[in-house]
């Protein structure tokens, strides 16, 4: 499984309306498109921060798409104010739901770069230490990793059924990821965002 993230620095105003986009026209379209099995959107309301995320059965339909969802793509920064986005595509490496995010859930996403050689410690860290803490966390709904194996790239996303319990996992999420820093010799850093549209259906991978 593979994905792609767009990042888009929006207009914080305009989150609703690049939301409706999505919902109404962008996810229609871009699952309509061969191996896209979904898409989800969080958002940062301050800031006005997005990423997108659509997912994909192989590399190849991936790449195939690239042409197809540049014009949705610009729509898309077009609805939220934004101008200009960057683009990236990862390996799906592990992905474990426990149940559906409800309305109102949020997500910690945790960005580590480093070499290209950490990036296969990395993943083996996320299952054994990671995700058996996480996952014990009050209000904990899933979680899942992606790795850009050229960039020497990881970003880990948990989701949780509300801010609340989210900001409440805070200092036991940053005790786990200084540990995970100094074991990979990476630099990371952290943010949380809502998760407005919800419809990635990766399979579980752990």
């Amino acid at each position: 499984m593979y994905v792609r993230t767009t990042e888009v620095r929006g207009d914080p105003s305009k989150i609703d309306d690049g939301l409706r986009l999505v919902r109404e026209e962008i996810y229609p379209a871009v699952t309509d498109m061969d191996g896209c099995i979904g898409m989800s959107l969080l958002v940062d309301r301050q800031t006005g921060r997005c990423v997108a995320t659509t997912a994909w059965q192989s590399e190849d339909a991936m790449r195939a798409s690239a042409d197809a969802v540049r014009p949705l793509r610009d729509r898309a920064e077009e609805a939220l104010g934004g101008s200009g986005s960057d683009v990236h595509q990862w390996e799906v490496a592990v992905v474990h739901r426990d149940h559906a995010a409800p309305d109102g859930a949020c997500a910690r996403l945790t960005w580590l770069s480093g070499d290209r050689s950490m990036v296969d410690h990395a993943v083996d860290l996320y299952r054994m230490v990671v995700l058996p803490q996480i996952q014990e966390m009050d209000g904990f709904c899933s979680a899942s990793l992606m790795v850009d194996r050229e960039a020497g790239r990881v970003v880990g996303t948990a989701a949780f059924e509300t801010r609340e319990a989210l900001e409440a996992t805070r200092d036991a999420a940053a005790r786990i990821r200084t540990g995970i820093i100094r074991e990979l010799g990476a630099t990371a850093n952290a943010e949380e965002m809502e998760i407005a549209f919800a419809h990635l259906h990766v399979p579980e991978m752990v």
